[in-house]
């Protein structure tokens, strides 16, 4: 599948607003330690990838895993995230908002990084991004848990979380967005808790 950037511009792909806030001290802090043991940009959009796939539970799966990773409970542990800095500090998003969160992480490191979407029952996030003296966008998916647990970070070929099936009417969306598709980030701001997310959550762009 060809990727179409949604605006000729590539500096769109590292600009900040309120959901890709990478200029934030959280993510900027959460980046340096990520770039520490990273020697250039592939190690480190790979760190940064295991990073929210891992250490941040996707929020339909955590039930209690946050503590048992040593992570306290956010006030209102039912809340929902959607700014890249508050999925870092709370530790928790679902795919759209782990998707912010990678894509500021990697656009803090000068990576242009983009928003992608998948049809499935609902609307499913990821990201694509486009390495230094690389051609082509790659797409990758943070999702984790274990129905995401598959998904790996990969430049030779895509290994998503989920593979769509046309024959289901399930669909590759191809545009690379610089900022969060409207409809995603109403819901995710709509959404007072988890179960009303839930009902809101898009299901096609």
């Amino acid at each position: 599948m060809e990727l179409i950037q949604n605006t000729p511009d590539l500096a769109a792909y590292l600009a900040a607003d309120d959901a890709i806030d990478h200029e934030h001290p959280v993510v900027r802090r959460t980046a340096a330690t990520l770039s520490a043991d990273a020697p250039d940009a592939y190690a480190y959009a790979e760190a940064a990838f295991t990073f929210v796939r891992d250490a941040i539970p996707h929020s339909f799966d955590s039930g209690d895993e946050r503590s048992e990773m040593g992570v306290p409970p956010a006030e209102g542990w039912g809340s929902v995230t959607w700014r890249a800095s508050d999925v870092l500090e709370t530790r928790t998003g679902i795919c759209y908002a782990k998707s912010h969160a990678l894509v500021a992480l990697l656009r803090a490191r000068g990576i242009p990084a983009a928003l992608c979407y998948q049809k499935f029952e609902a609307v499913h996030g990821l990201i694509a991004l486009k390495l230094p003296g690389r051609e082509r966008w790659v797409r990758q998916d943070a999702r984790g848990g274990e129905a995401g647990a598959g998904a790996q970070f990969r430049l030779d070929c895509e290994q998503l979380a989920f593979a769509v099936r046309p024959e289901f009417n399930e669909v590759d969306y191809p545009v690379l967005f610089a900022e969060p598709h409207p409809a995603v980030l109403q819901c995710l701001r709509d959404a007072v808790d988890r179960p009303r997310l839930a009902q809101l959550l898009p299901t096609a762009l």
